[in-house]
């Protein structure tokens, strides 16, 4: 518990550090910029693959669930859009960043305080905590958002792919559940969820990788509790945002 507590403090004392003024706007614009195109480009093709096959995979299995004739089958098309829009697209594919991401950040900053990078950095006068972190939390606050909506079409094109290519349903009832009883909030509120997990992706193994000790081990370590603690801490904000905003 005091340890626990001796994290959460820490944690936030870093962040205090990493929203001071910086040094040098220019300089900060361009790594972001740098940071948008890595964290970006780097997971599109994971997302993209991983959309496809689970929008594919809900249709089928709602489809096989259906056993009324009493139920139309255009509800697929509608539990295909809820499904990826309120949670598959916002939540799942954010545990699977906090894996990727989470885990190349925390071991590029623990790489670099285990070499005396960050050492070095704070004896040139720049403040460590800002120059490393800041850049990452304001690209992946860019960046996921769009990697989420980008992941919503492509679920709902896996659900139309089976309605196109099997005799199980067809396109145009499809289409129809996908278009039956939409409300926008629905994504707004997906995106309120994103930006909250996109701060936790990228600030948890920020901390981790930034209060890294010892030697090459310790950094496979702290990569490890990165994902483990922003993956535990994106279900808790998930569950408390789901209360406030839709319940």
């Amino acid at each position: 518990m005091i340890s626990a507590l001796h994290n959460i403090g820490s944690y936030f004392l870093l962040l205090a550090r990493v929203f001071k003024k910086p040094d040098n706007y220019k300089l900060y614009w361009r790594q972001t910029l740098h940071e948008m195109v890595s964290l970006g480009l780097g997971s599109l093709g994971l997302i993209a693959i991983i959309s496809l096959f689970m929008g594919a995979v809900v249709t089928l299995q709602t489809v096989s669930a259906i056993n009324s004739p009493l139920i139309p089958l255009y509800t697929v098309g509608y539990a295909t859009r809820q499904s990826f829009i309120l949670e598959l697209a916002p939540t799942v594919m954010c545990l699977i960043l906090a894996g990727k991401i989470g885990s190349n950040i925390s071991s590029e900053i623990g790489s670099m305080r285990i070499t005396e990078q960050i050492d070095a950095l704070e004896i040139m006068g720049i403040n460590s905590a800002s120059y490393l972190i800041l850049p990452k939390i304001v690209a992946a606050l860019f960046t996921i958002p769009i990697i989420i909506i980008y992941s919503m079409f492509l679920g709902i094109l896996g659900g139309w792919i089976v309605g196109a290519y099997s005799s199980m349903l067809s396109v145009s009832e499809y289409i129809y559940g996908l278009r039956w009883d939409f409300e926008l909030f629905h994504v707004i509120y997906a995106l309120v969820k994103t930006l909250f997990f996109a701060f936790i992706i990228t600030s948890v193994p920020s901390y981790y990788g930034y209060y890294t000790s010892g030697g090459a081990l310790e950094i496979g370590k702290s990569s490890t509790k990165s994902v483990v603690y922003s993956s535990i801490t994106i279900l808790i904000i998930n569950y408390i945002l789901t209360q406030l905003l839709l319940i």
